[in-house]
C-alpha cells in the first residue's frame, strides 16, 4: 500500500449536505459515520452529526468530512483550498467539475486560458470551501 493524501473537511453541522452536493459533482459512494452511531458525543444534539464521512469517487478522488463538535473550536476561514487539476485531456471533465461545484456558490476567477497557458479558474462553493481547477497546456472551453 502506498501513502496517500486527501481534503478532509470540517463544517459546523453541513458535513452531511456538503458531501452529498460533492457525490452529484464527483459521483461515487459515499460512508458515513454518526456521533450517536458510537456514542462519542456527551451531546445529545449532535447524535446525528457527522463524525466521519467519505467519498470516493469514480475518477479515483477520496473527500472526507467531518462536524466539528460544539464543544471544539470551529473558525472558517480562507486558509486552504482544494485543488483539482490535470492535462489537456482531463478538460471536458475538470471543467464539469468547475461548473457544478460553482452552483449555488461563487466564481472567483473565472475558468479561462491563464497567463501561463492553462485552463484555470477559482471558486467558492455553496459551504465556503475555496477551489482550484488548472488543466494544464488546454486553453478553456
Amino acid at each position: 500500500m502506498m501513502a496517500i493524501l486527501n481534503p478532509y473537511l470540517n463544517f459546523r453541522g453541513e458535513a452531511r449536505a456538503a458531501l452529498d452536493f460533492y457525490q452529484t459533482v464527483f459521483g461515487g459512494e459515499i460512508i458515513r459515520s454518526t456521533f450517536g452511531e458510537f456514542q462519542v458525543s456527551e451531546d445529545p444534539a449532535e447524535a446525528d452529526k457527522i463524525m466521519h464521512s467519505q467519498l470516493t469517487s469514480p475518477s479515483g478522488f477520496t473527500l472526507m468530512v467531518s462536524d466539528t463538535p460544539n464543544r471544539m473550536d470551529y473558525t472558517p476561514g480562507n486558509n486552504i483550498s482544494v485543488s483539482l487539476s490535470g492535462g489537456a485531456e482531463d478538460l471536458d471533465e475538470l471543467a464539469g467539475y468547475f461548473t457544478k461545484l460553482s452552483e449555488g456558490g461563487t466564481v472567483t476567477m473565472p475558468f479561462n486560458t491563464a497567463p501561463w497557458g492553462d485552463s484555470f479558474g477559482m471558486l467558492v462553493d455553496p459551504f465556503g470551501i475555496a477551489w482550484l481547477v488548472n488543466v494544464a497546456g488546454a486553453p478553456a472551453a
